[in-house]
Order: C-alpha cells, then structure tokens, then sequence
C-alpha cells in the first residue's frame, strides 16, 4: 500500500549532542512548556548520541535493550548511551552499545520525502541497565487508536528552537491524537492549541522517543516519534508530531528481541 505524504514541512528530529552543537533541522525540542518528567513516563527514557554530532532518544524495553526511530542509528557513526545520572559536575558518562539493528524496510530516502516508512530500530546493550531504569511493554500487534485519544510523549529535545542547551534534560507531554490514525503514521497535537499555534510537541532531540498510553496505571509504548512541524504545517516544531505505530512492526519487534537475546518486559 503506498504510504501518504506526512506533511508539507515535516522533519526528522535529530539533534546536536548535549547541546553542544546546533540542531540539524529547524525546531524547537519538547516545546511548549512541557514539564521534566524524572519519575513517571521519563524513567524508562534514555539519551543515544552518534559520533556524527546527533542526539536521540530511546527506551528501554528489555534489561538490555531500547527501542529507538531508525533514522536516528544511521550506518557508518559510532552510538553512544549516555548515563542518565552522570554526578553533579562532571561530564555525563557515555556507554558502549553493542548492536544496532534497524528495520530492514526502513527508507531514509522516504522519510525525508515525508512518506511514512518502518522508523523503528533496537539497540543491545552490553550489559543490563540499571535497575532505575525500568522496561516498559510494546503495547500489542492489534492495539489501536482513535482520534481524540491522548498519548504521553516523553523526550530529550530541546525547549527553546534553535538553542541547543535547552535539551539533555527528559520531559514529557500529553498529546491527542488528531488526522487519520493508521497502522504507518500517527498525529498527535497540543489538544489546547491544535497545531494552528505554538503548543506543545516534540522537536529537535525527540526523535526516537515513545509515545504511551497510560491506562490504569501502566504505560504501554504505542509509537516512537519521526518528525515535527511548527503550527499550521509550518517548518519547526509546536504544531504535529509525527509518530510510527508500533503495531505493523510489532512481530519484527519480538523477533529481533528474542535473536539477540533479549527478554522484552511484559
């Protein structure tokens, strides 16, 4: 099935490391306002930087596995975790990974082309993560949406477009569902300002990060975000944020956990 066109002006979410270098596309990072989520939604969230100056966001679904955007573990860079409780005044630590696979369907070509594509990529890591970080559950292969639902994105990007020493830091934002939701592409918006103003959203740094459902007390992950626009499809961030469903890829998910070696979390 040919995949729609996402939108006019969207865009990939990489970042510059740490706020060290300028974003690489035009945005913001979790704008908005949204608030630091340590606890909650942000626990499971990690930070990926690549050795070409980027920087995404991941989750931990296994002791010893993330689940990332594709388009964020390019072939040929060198990735690194960053430890998410580096001590207060020094450099935060970064950690080997041990293998990067991404989904074989996956198009770069077609993603900067704003065409949906499978955005989705696992992580091993050598050792397990510690226990602060806990695995959170794919949610399953029939799990679906409606418009109006609301799914929390949490994410390292920065707050501010364009100042890359607004990110680093993980916070999370409910969003609702909002387009035609389908088994390629999600839409979520600000439910306050519905993409035709500045709201909340994912920008620069987001890439990669999950998208839950929260329901009774658990988080699930239903998607991982790919893009942004500013509002009324402008370039930027505060307007969509584009995010892969999980449940078309759901079995490569499982498969590729259990050949290398990874027990998913339940």
């Amino acid at each position: 099935m040919k995949a729609r066109p996402a939108v006019e002006r969207s865009c990939p979410l990489l970042a510059g490391p740490l706020a060290l270098a300028t974003a690489i596309v035009p945005a913001h990072g979790m704008v908005g306002g949204a608030p630091a989520a340590a606890d909650g939604a942000g626990r499971s969230v990690v930070m990926i930087l690549g050795s070409f100056g980027t920087a995404c966001t991941a989750t931990a679904i296994a002791a010893d596995l993330l689940l990332t955007a594709a388009h964020c573990v390019q072939p040929g860079a060198d990735y690194k975790l960053v430890d998410s409780e580096p001590k207060p005044g020094r450099t935060p630590v970064l950690k080997d990974i041990a293998r990067i696979a991404r989904h074989p369907q996956f198009s770069l070509k077609r993603l900067l082309g704003h065409l949906a594509t499978a955005d989705v990529a696992l992580i091993k890591l050598p050792d397990p993560l510690p226990s602060r970080i806990p695995a959170v559950a794919i949610a399953s292969e029939t799990a679906a949406v409606a418009v109006g639902d609301p799914l929390v994105v949490a994410g390292y990007g920065v707050t501010v477009r364009g100042d890359g020493r607004t990110g680093g830091t993980v916070r999370a934002a409910t969003l609702v569902v909002t387009g035609q939701p389908g088994p390629l592409q999600l839409r979520l918006y600000d439910p306050r300002t519905k993409g035709q103003t500045p709201g909340l959203g994912a920008c620069a740094g987001d890439s990669g990060a999950p998208v839950f459902r929260h329901s009774n007390g658990t988080l699930t992950i239903m998607g991982v975000v790919s893009w942004a626009t500013g509002p009324k499809l402008s370039a930027g961030c505060g307007g969509l944020t584009g995010v892969t469903p999980l449940a078309r890829y759901h079995a490569w998910i499982v498969n590729t956990a259990q050949s290398l070696g990874s027990l998913l979390a339940p």
